[in-house]
Order: C-alpha cells, then structure tokens, then sequence
C-alpha cells in the first residue's frame, strides 16, 4: 500500500485517513475534500492518477489542516507512532509536515518496528526534518528542488531560510550540491532533483539528467514538483526499481506538463489531467526501446 503523509492549508480540515480518490478536480478522503492546487493534494492528484493508469490499489493518505503553525502536523505525528506499526505499508511518501526533529525521531523509531521496513520518501517539510535530525541516510528516495538541494548542501543551515547565499545563487552548480550534500551526510540514497532539468543521483554523483520538453513557463507553475513525486512513488509501489522509477517519472511529469500547453497562468490540475496521456506515451516507447 502506498501512503501519503501530509498537511492541508486550512484549519477547518480535520485529521482523516483513508483511501483517497479524485472527484471534481478535488482530493476526496471520507466526507472531505480539499482543492488541488498545489502541495500535498496536488503529489495526491498525480499519484491517484498515475496508480488508476498502472491498476493498482489508490493511495491511503493521512491528513490534517496545518497553516504553519503545528497543531495538525504534531496530530499527524502522534498518530503515526500509535499506528504505524500495524499498517500494512509498503511505499510512504512524507510531504510537508511542521518539520520537529523530536517528532521525526519517533516516526523513524515506530517504522523500525514494523515487521518489513517500507521504501520512505521525503519531500518538502519532512526532508527538512529528517536533515536536521541526521537522519537524510535512512530515506530511500528526497525529491528536492533546486533551493532544498542548496539546503541539504549547506551543513550550517539549520533551515531553508538560512540557507547560504553563496550556494543559493550557484542554480547550475547541481553536480556540486549533490556533492556536498552527500558529503555532509544530507542526502537518501537517491535524490531526485526538480527544476529547468530533472537530475537523479546517488552518492556517487548524476546517474541521469532527464530535459526533454523544457518550457519556461513551467518553471513559473506551482505544485509540478509535487506531482513528480507524487507519479515516482506510485511508481515505486508498482515494484518499479527507483532508478528507473524516477527517471520513467521525470519524462513523464515533464511531457504531461508540455501537452497542457503551458503559460504561467496554467493551473496545476490542466497538468494532472494529461498524466494518463503522458504515461501512455512514455511507457509505450519505453517498452519499444527494451525489444
């Protein structure tokens, strides 16, 4: 079962957990429902779609509404210790939660337990966390961007907000940054890097660069990162290696985006809704490539 772990930005949304589906353009979970625009409902929007392509079972989310201020994330984080033991979970995606290293240490601890360790993925807030907690090595799989591979990079930050001018500015020193996050023990086993071209690496530097169908005005939309990690971890839990997983997932991210005809005013969900197209045509010739 693949796991989605994340916060919505309203107060009024409740801690739920359960399947979770696309109706009306929205995520719907139980009785509620939430916009995708970007963020954790957005990687939602893009995993849901890319598992109904695939046949698989939908992804199992749990959220709670969280502005910024904890009180849905610590909800989330208390849960998570209490259950996440008996969960039958085999891929868990963490997005953005209120990064709190104590939290995050007992998250690690209760996944520890569990019977078989599921692949973890990070993304956004718990990337964060688990950076400053010194525990990026137990991640399978970070999805930063290019500002989040300059705060794993920096060993002094102790936040993206403090992230050192002098490597915020380096946007195409890439091979550097994953260097040295790498070196400063900042980095899963993979990272795959979002931006104008999509990087896989591990700690022995680039594996892959993936710039196929490069628009400038996707760089300007907001939530097409979310979405890459989102078809990657629907990817993952297919059994799909994460090598292959996160490359097949960056062409594809990127052609759905190019079909949506992008301009900077282009909304998210005018991307989602040419993911099954995209997976279509990625996987067709990546079938035909391997006979």
């Amino acid at each position: 079962m693949l796991a989605v772990i994340g916060t919505i930005p309203d107060t009024a949304f409740p801690m739920v957990k359960g399947e979770v589906f696309l109706e009306n353009e929205m995520i719907r979970i139980r009785d509620r429902s939430a916009p995708v625009n970007r963020g954790t409902a957005a990687l939602i929007a893009a995993a849901v779609k890319t598992s109904e392509f695939l046949g698989q079972s939908l992804p199992f989310a749990c959220l709670a509404g969280d502005i910024g201020l904890g009180k849905g994330s610590r909800r989330i984080y208390q849960t998570l210790v209490k259950e996440i033991g008996s969960a039958e979970i085999t891929t868990i995606v963490f997005h953005y939660l209120q990064p709190d290293v104590d939290w995050h240490n007992k998250v690690l601890f209760a996944i520890d337990d569990m019977s078989k360790r599921p692949i973890l993925i990070a993304d956004a807030g718990f990337m964060y966390a688990a950076k400053m907690s010194g525990q990026a090595g137990a991640y399978d799989l970070f999805t930063p961007d290019m500002g989040e591979l300059a705060f794993l990079a920096d060993e002094k930050a102790p936040h993206p907000f403090y992230t050192r001018g002098f490597i915020l500015h380096e946007d195409n020193r890439a091979s550097e940054l994953i260097s040295r996050a790498y070196a400063n023990e900042n980095a899963a086993r993979y990272l795959l890097v979002k931006g104008r071209e999509d990087y896989l690496a591990d700690h022995e530097g680039i594996l892959a660069n993936v710039k196929i169908h490069i628009n400038e005005s996707m760089e300007a939309i907001g939530g097409t990162g979310d979405t890459l990690t989102g078809i990657v971890a629907a990817f993952v839990e297919s059994g799909m290696k994460i090598k292959d997983a996160a490359i097949t997932a960056a062409k594809v991210n990127r052609l759905a985006g190019y079909n949506a005809k992008p301009t900077p005013a282009t909304q998210v969900t005018e991307i989602i809704n040419h993911i099954p197209s995209a997976l279509s045509e990625i996987l067709r010739n990546k079938k035909t490539a391997a006979t």
